[in-house]
């Protein structure tokens, strides 16, 4: 690997300060949730040390195990800690009545069976999310009595038809339901089961008043996973949800990361003319360090691909991020042709699978913390050589 094992893992021991460019209303505090009601009884009673003790590169089970069963789905999760995943994740959107439920996207007519529901077809409705005009039914819209009538199905069915084999088995968990079965797993495994749970368009939430940060962080503390060595990464692509978070408890937390040209949608709102390019940058990544742990880039700001979909020449951002203190759980790694750089790709089916490994040993030899994947399988045969004492690929 070209970053060595200890530069990896030497993540925010000592302090690091919050440069300029805060969200309207929220400073770049840090650590400041051991002030806010965070409990070190819950906190050491799980046992165990923090985020640093996981095996590197660290392989999060991306939505579970969804390249093998229809995603956030208990089924999913449990597939993915079968199958060895260091971390399982969770995205979180609520209800009508405020529960938390695990969801990519509010919108569910994809990912459930809502549509076969008549009793629910006049709530099909055109929304804008994050300035995107967006039709179908929405979490929102719904009580967690109603939604839990649905089941859950396959997302992507053309690119993933044995999943489909699996529609209709599962409900849409909370959050809550998933912590409990954590809790369960970890007794009957004797580990920890470690989870990354994302906030999903937090300031449109905010809005409607189903403010995200506030209840998962009630549900932290009631699990014991509210302290610095807590089993659980906090993630959102709006920093300004990661710094609220760092006030309400003191959980590791990262800062997803999307295209270069983009800007996060707090940022929108609140006129901060910063964009992604601009946090990549050894000042913004500074400035991301003042409150959070680590950063989730896509993987394409690590590697770019060119205009064929190969990959260009890596950026500088682990180098750049290591040297803040920051750790990088990039997303997302899978199987499929379809979602490989066009140099691992095999034959022309978008959904036969590809040379997964070597695309794996690409981003691991630039020495990135961990890895989200679709298959925590391959990504953990992969992952193996390159963590201490394996010797390939370092």
């Amino acid at each position: 690997m070209t970053q060595g094992g200890a530069a990896r893992r030497t993540v925010l021991g000592a302090a690091v300060l919050a440069a300029g460019g805060g969200i309207a209303g929220l400073s770049a505090g840090s650590a400041a949730a051991a002030e806010t009601g965070s409990a070190p009884a819950a906190e050491s009673g799980r046992g165990g040390g923090g985020y640093r003790d996981l095996p590197v590169p660290t392989v999060i089970g991306h939505r579970g195990a969804s390249g093998y069963r229809p995603e956030h789905t208990l089924g999913s999760y449990q597939l993915a800690l079968d199958l060895g995943a260091d971390v399982v994740e969770q995205d979180l959107v609520p209800t009508k009545d405020g529960h938390l439920v695990c969801r990519h996207e509010n919108e569910i007519g994809g990912t459930t069976d809502v549509a076969d529901h008549p009793g629910f077809a006049s709530r099909r409705t055109t929304k804008s999310i994050d300035g995107v005009s967006v039709t179908g039914w929405f979490t929102e819209d719904f009580t967690l009595a109603e939604l839990k009538t649905l089941r859950a199905k396959e997302r992507i069915p053309a690119l993933r038809q044995r999943n489909t084999l699996y529609d209709g088995r599962w409900a849409v968990p909370t959050f809550e339901e998933v912590l409990r079965w954590a809790d369960r797993e970890g007794k009957r495994r004797g580990k920890r089961v470690w989870l990354h749970v994302e906030t999903k368009h937090p300031s449109y939430f905010r809005g409607l008043g189903l403010g995200l940060e506030e209840p998962l962080a009630r549900l932290l503390r009631r699990y014991g996973r509210d302290g610095r060595t807590a089993a659980v990464f906090l993630q959102s692509f709006e920093p300004s949800s990661v710094q609220r978070l760092s006030r309400l408890v003191s959980a590791p937390r990262v800062v997803l990361l999307s295209a270069a040209n983009t800007r996060p949608w707090d940022f929108e709102l609140a006129k901060d003319p910063r964009t992604v390019a601009d946090l990549v940058k050894p000042e913004g990544l500074k400035w991301i360090a003042g409150f959070a742990q680590g950063i989730g880039p896509t993987l394409d700001l690590i590697v770019p691909r060119d205009a064929a979909g190969k990959l260009g020449t890596p950026t500088t951002l682990v180098k750049d991020a290591h040297a803040r203190g920051l750790v990088l759980h990039p997303y997302t790694a899978r199987n499929e042709n379809n979602f490989l750089p066009a140099e691992f790709r095999k034959g022309t089916d978008p959904a036969g699978y590809g040379d997964a490994f070597g695309a794996f040993r690409t981003y691991f030899e630039l020495g990135i913390d961990g890895i989200f994947t679709d298959n925590p399988d391959t990504g953990l045969l992969a992952a193996e050589a390159f963590r201490p004492g394996r010797g390939a690929g370092r």
